[in-house]
C-alpha cells in the first residue's frame, strides 16, 4: 500500500517487552499513515521490530504516579492526523476495519467524536463468546478532544500503562461494527502476573475513594459503570459475585470449561483486591498513629 492510500489516521501503540505481539498487531494497521509505538525501555528486540515496520518509536521515562504511559501520549505526541486509533500490542484489527475506519475519519464520522470498538477474548485455547464479551472499548477518538480518568494518587504498584482508566472524550460516541481480536492471556501465568498488578490499582483506587467524582464525560457509557463498581465495592461476598457475574450471568458456561476457568480466575482476582485493600487500611492506620 502506498502513502496515498493510507488512511489519515494516527495510531498509539503503548508497548514493553512486546516483540511476540508486536508484529501481529503492527501488522494488522498497515493502513494507518502513522504509528506510534511508545516503549518503557524494551530488551526484547520491540523496538527494532518497530521501526523495521515503519513506526515511530518513542521512549517512555515513567516518574511514578500521575501521568501513565497513555495519557502521557496524549498529551506529549505530535500527532499528524486528528483521529486516534489506540491499541495494546496484544490486540489485533481485523481486516474489515479498514474500510469502515476510513469512512469515519474520511467524513463519514457526523457530529461524532469517538467510537467504541468490541473485543473478543482468547483464553485457553479458544474464543471466549460469553465471558466477557461483549467487551466494548472506546479506541478511535479525536485525540484533543480525549483524556484518561485520573483515579488514583501515587505509586500504585500496577506499572506505568493505564490499568482500567477508561479513555474520554468530549462529544457524542457511537459504535464501530469491526470486532476487534484481543490476545491478553496466552497463558494461566500472563492472566496472573498481570491482575496481580491490577488489584494493587483496584485496592489503591477503592482506598482513595476517587471513582465517585471520576467519568464526567460520557456518563452515560462510563459514569454507570463507575456507579456499579462503587455499588459493588461495599457489597459482601464480591468474589462469588464475580464468578456468578461472569459464569452465571455472562453464561460464560457455554464457553465449557475454558469459560469456567475464566470465572475463577476473575473471582480470584476479585478476592485479591478486597485483601489488598484491606492490608493497605492496616497500613494507613499504621501511618496514622505513627504521626500522633
Amino acid at each position: 500500500m502506498n502513502v496515498a492510500e493510507k488512511i489519515k489516521v494516527s495510531v498509539l501503540v503503548p508497548v514493553k517487552d512486546e516483540a511476540a505481539n508486536l508484529p501481529r498487531c503492527l501488522a494488522s494497521i498497515a493502513w494507518a499513515a502513522e504509528i506510534f509505538v511508545v516503549d518503557s525501555q524494551s530488551t526484547d528486540g520491540t523496538q527494532a521490530i518497530a521501526k523495521r515496520l515503519g513506526a515511530r518509536v518513542v521512549q517512555f521515562e515513567y516518574k511514578g504516579g500521575w501521568p501513565k504511559k497513555k495519557e502521557w501520549s496524549l498529551r506529549n505526541l505530535p500527532f499528524t492526523h486528528e483521529w486516534l486509533l489506540l491499541l495494546d500490542a496484544d490486540e489485533v484489527m481485523p481486516p474489515e476495519s479498514e474500510a469502515e475506519i476510513r469512512t469515519m475519519v474520511g467524513g463519514g464520522a457526523g457530529e461524532y467524536s469517538g467510537f467504541w470498538i468490541n473485543r473478543r477474548f482468547f483464553f485457553l485455547g479458544q474464543w471466549l463468546r460469553h465471558a466477557y464479551f461483549p467487551n466494548w472499548n472506546l479506541r478511535l477518538v479525536k485525540h484533543k478532544l480525549a483524556r484518561f480518568e485520573r483515579l488514583a494518587e501515587g505509586d500504585t504498584q500496577s506499572g506505568d500503562n493505564e490499568v482500567h482508566e477508561h479513555l474520554l472524550v468530549e462529544g457524542q460516541t457511537t459504535r464501530l461494527a469491526s470486532l476487534m481480536d484481543h490476545y491478553a492471556f496466552p497463558t494461566v501465568a500472563a492472566f496472573v502476573e498481570k491482575h496481580n498488578r491490577y488489584s494493587n490499582w483496584e485496592a489503591a483506587v477503592a482506598l482513595q475513594g476517587r471513582e465517585q467524582n471520576a467519568a464526567t464525560l460520557q456518563k452515560g457509557n462510563v459514569g454507570w459503570r463507575r456507579r456499579l463498581k462503587n455499588l459493588a465495592r461495599r457489597l459482601p461476598g464480591r468474589p462469588c459475585m464475580r464468578f456468578i457475574y461472569v459464569y452465571i450471568w455472562q453464561r460464560g458456561f457455554l464457553d465449557g470449561r475454558a469459560g469456567f476457568y475464566f470465572a475463577r480466575l476473575h473471582a480470584f482476582y476479585e478476592f485479591l483486591t478486597v485483601v489488598k485493600t484491606y492490608e493497605l487500611k492496616i497500613q494507613r492506620g499504621r501511618e496514622t498513629r505513627s504521626k500522633k
